[in-house]
């Protein structure tokens, strides 16, 4: 179990990390805007309520796939069982859905259109990547399981 904890941790530094941390951080520094701002107003604290709703989404969800599903976040270490409690049981992609209000409420803390504009990217990504491995492999793996389940519960809400 810690080997588990341990890789999901890893992979959660360097997948919601980079895209969630580090490429806007290096947007901000791109556009000229300071990390943290002189005076904080509405906007930035609806932005760091978006944020802390989003990371505390996808850090739950992590955790359920390393007790629930036996495995990671990670398409190199994937879950071996398939994930239907929890957060799973309203959304088949709660973890991209909390990683893009993390996103979404970073783009209201610094009011920027170039990390809304990632955001889409982001977004986009995460819906061809779904729609084009996880959807597939999900099927391949879980057959019938993951075809009653995806009866049941919708993409994103």
């Amino acid at each position: 179990m810690f080997s588990l904890l341990l890789r999901n941790l890893v992979f959660t530094i360097l997948q919601p990390g980079l895209v969630a941390g580090l490429i806007p951080y290096l947007l901000l520094r791109i556009e000229g805007k300071p990390y943290l701002p002189d005076g904080w107003g509405s906007w930035q604290f609806s932005g760091v309520a978006l944020m802390i709703l989003g990371f505390s989404l996808m850090v739950t969800c992590i955790l359920q796939f390393a007790v629930d599903g036996k495995g990671t976040l990670s398409p190199l270490d994937p879950t071996k069982n398939l994930v239907v409690r929890g957060f799973y049981r309203y959304s088949r992609n709660p973890m991209y859905v909390g990683v893009i209000l993390l996103l979404m409420g970073e783009v209201l803390f610094h009011r920027s259109f170039v990390l809304a504009g990632y955001s889409a990217v982001v977004f986009t990504g995460f819906n061809l990547f779904i729609v084009f491995h996880e959807e597939p492999r999900l099927k391949r793996e879980f057959g019938n399981d993951w075809d009653d389940y995806r009866k049941r519960v919708r993409r994103w809400f």
